[in-house]
């Protein structure tokens, strides 16, 4: 993965997005349904995309919102519907396409009262608050952001009424739906004028953000964090918390300084990521540079991403944690202190997250749910109390409220950031601490992700691979012990493979949500025997793209 002369500076004007074109392109770009990238296509997080490259248009957003509502009659979701968005510039004429829609359709909408954006994890709060106790009348949800995508992009997804990421069933059915509008030219697509749409007696105006904040110290020990008077500091990335963290401060009573409040659809005040892209990506050492560099100002800092739901947490002696580190710390502390949570309840990962994760599981004598990269594999796990932590290792994670109830069933970036604050209260330690005494205890793993572009063909192939293709019966000098596809905890296919010896393992798969390939790679015995098992993994890739 080469890394960009770029990464880690502040980004130069020739990069910012033309957010006057961005938007233009998308009312004219029309798409074209026999082009494969310019088909609606919902990938782990919903579909995604640049009007640049008619791949996130207005035709697209009307498609697919006319698609969720035939759902809705089908399924017979006929209470509300919340609408959200994030600070990328296409979420806004986004979200006006969507209500014109929605409204046509006699849809009953909720969009926010007081500030334009509405952070995922408190869409996923709002639906469950809502459906708590009914059985007819559900709500469900859609929230418009490509998540800690490039400023340049869109994206759209669906939640029903169980409050996280539709799973493929659902997404499935209305990505067809929505293709047949494309290729019928929106033939059966209802629609009414943004200002009608906006003063129909279906469109309500919705508090989302106090009941939620309200709501917080039932999941995350706020006052242990006040009387300690632990002093954190919050960088929004830009992103759609940004009016969120004061308010928690003061209701709380909070030593909380957020950094930045800047909000700006070019996102010029981010430092580049390793690509030399602007990308809001709270695990990225090079998004992260400037909170990085204010680190000895507080006692904890952590930073989220464009629509909140993943987190990036940073320390005084650690910098900028790694995800797979945090999830580690995280889970040790809460399985240790939340007593109320149901004895039976599991750790749940996604199975490129460090093995480390599995030994903490069986230190604390809990049991292991493996899935393939989705947070939608955890809705279940979620509601019924069954996982009392979940995470992935791209730094999103939710848990169980403090009386072992549902909090959210999306991820969380929110609550991750103010579980590090509670961890320091309570542990006098921090948790980039904490996981050093994990590491010296059960080992101490060096992981590593490699990126590389691939073009959608590119994707489909890697996406098709088996265990056919591997031949070797050692790895890195160890017995291969697995080759999985799917994934142990629901045998899911994981859309790629993964490799496991005693001390080490890796999983190549293409991205749901950019043309890239990932390659992740762990080992328990140092870089060396790290890179042994890359290059091995990097060779298998290869030709699975030749083939």
């Amino acid at each position: 993965m080469a890394i960009s002369p770029l990464a880690g500076k502040p980004a130069e004007p020739q990069q910012l997005v033309d957010v006057t074109r961005l938007i233009t392109a998308y009312y004219t770009e029309t798409p074209d349904p026999a082009i494969p990238g310019q088909r609606v296509a919902f990938g782990t997080s919903g579909h995604r995309g640049s009007s640049f490259d008619s791949a996130f248009t207005e035709t697209h957003i009307v498609a697919i919102t006319q698609a969720i509502c035939l759902y809705r009659q089908q399924q017979r979701i006929d209470g509300p519907i919340f609408l959200a968005m994030d600070t990328h510039a296409l979420s806004w004429p986004a979200q006006i396409s969507a209500l014109e829609v929605l409204a046509a359709n006699g849809v009953e909408v909720m969009i926010a009262d007081g500030t334009d954006y509405t952070p995922t994890p408190v869409l996923s709060h709002a639906i469950l608050t809502y459906n708590h106790g009914r059985t007819t009348g559900l709500a469900d949800g859609i929230v418009i952001t490509p998540s800690h995508n490039p400023p340049r992009d869109g994206g759209f997804k669906y939640n029903p009424p169980h409050g996280g990421p539709a799973e493929p069933a659902i997404t499935d059915w209305v990505q067809k739906k929505a293709n047949e509008f494309l290729e019928n030219g929106l033939q059966g697509v209802k629609r009414i004028t943004y200002s009608k749409a906006l003063h129909a007696a279906t469109t309500h105006r919705y508090d989302f953000l106090h009941p939620y904040i309200a709501d917080l110290g039932n999941i995350i020990d706020m006052d242990r964090i006040r009387d300690a008077k632990i002093h954190f500091g919050v960088d929004p990335l830009g992103g759609a918390g940004v009016d969120y963290w004061q308010p928690i401060a003061d209701h709380y009573n909070l030593d909380l300084t957020v950094t930045s409040t800047t909000v700006d659809p070019t996102f010029r005040f981010m430092t580049v990521d390793w690509d030399g892209q602007i990308r809001m990506d709270p695990s990225s050492p090079y998004a992260m540079a400037k909170l990085v560099g204010l680190k000895d100002r507080f006692d904890i800092a952590f930073a989220c991403d464009t629509d909140h739901d993943r987190h990036g947490i940073v320390t005084r002696g650690s910098g900028l944690m790694q995800p797979n580190h945090y999830l580690s710390a995280a889970i040790y502390y809460l399985f240790l202190h939340r007593p109320k949570w149901p004895a039976t309840a599991k750790v749940g990962k996604t199975l490129v997250s460090s093995q480390l994760i599995d030994r903490i599981a069986a230190k604390l004598n809990r049991g292991l749910y493996e899935t393939p990269v989705g947070f939608k594999w955890f809705v279940d796990g979620l509601l019924a109390g069954t996982l009392g932590f979940v995470g992935e290792e791209s730094a999103g994670a939710s848990f169980l409220r403090s009386n072992g109830k549902v909090w959210t069933t999306d991820k969380d970036g929110m609550i991750a950031g103010l579980l590090a604050a509670e961890m320091t209260a309570v542990m006098g330690k921090d948790p980039s601490q904490i996981y050093q005494e994990l590491t010296r205890e059960l080992g101490n793993p060096i992981y590593d992700r490699m990126e590389a572009r691939a073009t959608p063909a590119e994707k489909q192939k890697l996406s098709k691979l088996s265990a056919s293709m591997i031949k070797q019966k050692e790895m890195a000098g160890e017995k291969i012990t697995g080759i999985l596809t799917t994934a142990p905890g629901n045998d899911a296919a994981i859309g790629g493979l993964k490799v496991t010896t005693e001390n080490g393992w890796f999983a190549a798969r293409p991205s749901g949500t950019e043309d890239i390939y990932k390659i992740y790679a762990e080992s328990f015995r140092g870089e060396d025997h790290l890179k042994q098992i890359q290059e091995q993994a990097q060779a298998i890739v290869n030709e699975a793209l030749k083939a």
